[in-house]
């Protein structure tokens, strides 16, 4: 199967950052959305789902999955229900901090993003099975990069969409290491699973899909090993991500607030003490990293982002 070839009724709306990919799946009896996107972006999240609705000569949509809760895959899904009366599914694990909306549970005030508050409807419960649009995928759990995300796999196409557990070129931040939680046994565990998976294509949660898992494994495992083999690496790496996030979504802010948001995020400040920084000296060197590496720039006491 190469990339222009999925097979009828799946269509893939490839996002980039600050949203993750949205896939869309559509057949005579469910029309269905696999992740929604950042909040910042839902316009064009509703957007894409209205005209792959018009296109199709459909409706409505009936349900709205998330592979996992991070702010980039879930960010659209008050107003796509609020628009189409479609049922959210979460991983059956989240459930509780969905339900009492527990931001000591749920990753967004950890992380100092922003995800409007919803409702779930049904879990996704890993080895169970659901239908999406025509086919039928099966339910894997993908512990790692979020202790709590699953993966879908439509064996008979054997098409993987595999969130943020695998890229083309990696993985996400293997997120629960930076607070002091298990995080790189479960990713390797995870790509274990994909490798004895029978794949012919695989639909990231962001960039576009490819074909050679077995070249994506390597890389990934490498990437791991680099990461595991100093944990302060994978805190630095973390850091440096969430602070570009933020600024992709800020475009530019002065350095005070900058540092403001640094010394009020949680994760932020969980990776300054694993790095034996203060935050004082902590927000110094992130915001330089980001400089240093070419994502950002100072000008005029504002820390603006670079493409």
């Amino acid at each position: 199967m190469s990339i222009l070839s999925l097979p009828p009724g799946i269509e893939v709306f490839e996002r980039g950052w600050l949203s993750a990919n949205n896939i869309f799946h559509y057949g005579e009896n469910d029309v269905s959305l696999v992740d929604s996107g950042y909040c910042a972006h839902q316009a064009m999240t509703m957007n894409l789902t209205r005209n792959a609705l018009e296109k199709h000569g459909l409706t409505t949509l009936n349900k709205v999955v998330n592979t996992h809760l991070h702010s980039d895959h879930c960010g659209g899904n008050a107003a796509l229900k609020k628009e189409f009366d479609c049922q959210i599914y979460i991983p059956a694990a989240e459930a509780e901090a969905v339900r009492d909306w527990n931001v000591d549970l749920l990753s967004y005030q950890n992380l100092g993003q922003d995800c409007p508050q919803f409702r779930f409807d049904q879990l996704l419960i890993p080895g169970q099975r659901i239908t999406l649009g025509r086919y039928v995928w099966d339910i894997l759990a993908a512990p790692g990069h979020d202790p709590h995300s699953v993966m879908l796999f439509q064996e008979q196409y054997g098409i993987l969409i595999s969130a943020d557990a695998l890229w083309e070129e990696g993985f996400g931040v293997v997120f629960p290491e930076m607070w002091g939680e298990s995080g790189f046994e479960e990713v390797a565990q995870t790509l274990d699973l994909i490798e004895d998976l029978p794949i012919s294509l695989v639909i990231p949660g962001h960039g576009k899909p490819f074909i050679d898992v077995a070249t994506a494994l390597a890389t990934a495992r490498t990437r791991l090993d680099y990461l595991a083999s100093d944990p302060d690496r994978n805190a630095r790496h973390g850091a440096k991500v969430l602070l570009k996030y933020k600024l992709l979504d800020w475009r530019n802010k002065e350095l005070a607030l900058v540092n403001q948001w640094i010394s009020e995020t949680p994760a932020l400040n969980s990776a300054a003490k694993q790095l034996n920084m203060s935050m004082d000296e902590f927000s110094a060197w992130l915001t330089q990293a980001l400089v240093k590496s070419g994502a950002a720039t100072i000008e005029d006491n504002c820390l603006v982002d670079k493409a």
